[in-house]
């Protein structure tokens, strides 16, 4: 694991939230993401059986991870890019992109009445699927990819083993009152083993990037703002179990067992200063461009990390244990707490900050083989190191869903910035 601090750039303070309990009540049993039992990668959030009571990993405040079924489509199929969609945002001008459909929305795959992508020969039916050869068609938010003007970009994958993408992301860049520019990444991964992973995640990243942006405007300071985003993220999650998550007590008795749940992380670059903000095991990485000292800016809510912060095992032991990636913190109605973590620092030199779900991070999980893995030419290029790094991970074998958002960091601005856009995943 990495070391907590960060050796370019000093936290100008402690993170608002301290680690959570080691064993906190009300266990939430469900499967995350990457295989206990089989070789290859191991994480969270992706493909998620039944409930398994008698799984060793099923421990007090967490979400054990199983292998996901191989997927029932051909191997490899990804579906068509969705370009961003411009809006607006009261007065200002900030324009908005969305990859996949917004929360609850139906994400069918095809288009009744169109060709197949694979045989190019029958029609598509109301199923989704081909009327000829019967292979199912990609759906909208198989594969999405967006860039705000070099900026932020972000691209998500269904990965090689899923039927479907339970990832979301939102990207925004604006300014503050002073007219620093501000720029961030969110990632949501969805819990697959609660109900509607994808609508979880799909809902996280809108609310956040319906937040943030108005927060840092509005003069909020940069570290209560991305705090509120995520508290505003979870709300929206809660909500969808059907209860008024602005009135929801974390921690109280929950009649929304399974309901749905995901992770979120983000990075903020406003001026010098990186924020990052986070709850469950997607991460953020700092990767220079001289490759010196790649550092992992984010600790993971997960039930090896805790055991090796608590001290009573050593990081060995913990990742051999089948409970390793067990996430303990988690957004939706069966969470035990919303605390969010946040952190501040100052990189000290050019290079791209890489916001990720485990679907790239089991790839390439210590600093050292991500910055082994970034393009080098990403601070310029994002959307092609973002592409790059997800082909990385289905390279690799694509075993779960891959989001990847890559921020160029050149220095400190010369100037300020006029407020700019929006987008999100």
């Amino acid at each position: 694991m990495e070391p907590d601090d960060y050796p370019l750039a000093a936290p100008r303070s402690a993170p608002a939230a301290d680690p959570r309990a080691l064993c906190t009540p009300d266990a939430h049993h469900g499967a995350d993401d990457h295989g206990t039992g089989t070789p290859g990668p191991q994480g969270s959030n992706g493909s998620h059986g039944a409930e398994q009571p008698d799984h060793p990993a099923d421990a007090a405040g967490t979400r054990p991870k199983e292998t996901p079924a191989p997927d029932n489509t051909a191997a490899g199929t990804t579906g068509a890019t969705a370009g961003a969609a411009d809006g607006t945002a009261g007065a200002t001008a900030n324009t908005g992109a969305t990859a996949g459909p917004a929360a609850g929305a139906p994400g069918g795959s095809g288009t009744p009445g169109t060709l197949c992508v694979a045989c190019r020969k029958g029609a598509v039916g109301r199923d989704g699927h081909c009327e000829h050869c019967g292979h199912a068609q990609p759906r909208e938010r198989d594969h999405v990819e967006s860039e705000l003007a070099g900026a932020v970009a972000a691209v998500t994958d269904r990965g090689l083993r899923h039927h479907r993408n339970e990832d979301a992301f939102a990207l925004c860049e604006t300014a503050l009152p002073d007219g620093t520019p501000a720029v961030a990444a969110v990632v949501c991964d969805g819990v697959s083993s609660a109900t509607r992973p994808d609508e979880a995640s799909a809902a996280a990243a809108a609310a956040a990037r319906e937040s943030l942006p108005a927060a840092l405007r509005s003069g909020t300071p940069v570290r209560q703002a991305l705090h509120d985003a995520l508290v505003a993220a979870g709300t929206a999650v809660t909500t969808l179990s059907g209860v008024d998550g602005t009135d929801y007590r974390y921690g109280e008795p929950r009649p929304h067992q399974n309901a749905p749940a995901c992770t979120i992380v983000s990075a903020l670059l406003s001026g010098d200063e990186l924020t990052v903000g986070w709850i469950g095991d997607s991460r953020v990485y700092w990767v220079p461009d001289d490759r010196t000292a790649p550092a992992r800016l984010t600790e993971d809510d997960s039930w090896a990390a805790q055991m090796v912060a608590g001290g009573l095992l050593t990081e060995r032991e913990a990742y051999a244990d089948p409970r390793a990636h067990a996430i303990t913190g988690w957004l939706g109605a069966d969470a035990y707490e919303l605390a969010p973590h946040i952190a501040t620092f100052l990189p000290d030199r050019p290079g791209v900050v890489i916001v990720c779900t485990d679907g790239l991070w089991n790839y390439a999980e210590s600093a050292g083989e991500m910055a082994l893995a970034v393009p080098a030419d990403a601070r310029t290029r994002p959307l092609h190191g973002a592409q790059a790094l997800v082909g990385y991970a289905l390279d690799g074998g694509g075993h779960d869903n891959v989001t990847v958002a890559v921020l160029p960091f050149s220095g400190a601005p010369s100037g300020a910035a006029e407020p700019a856009g929006e987008a999100t995943a």
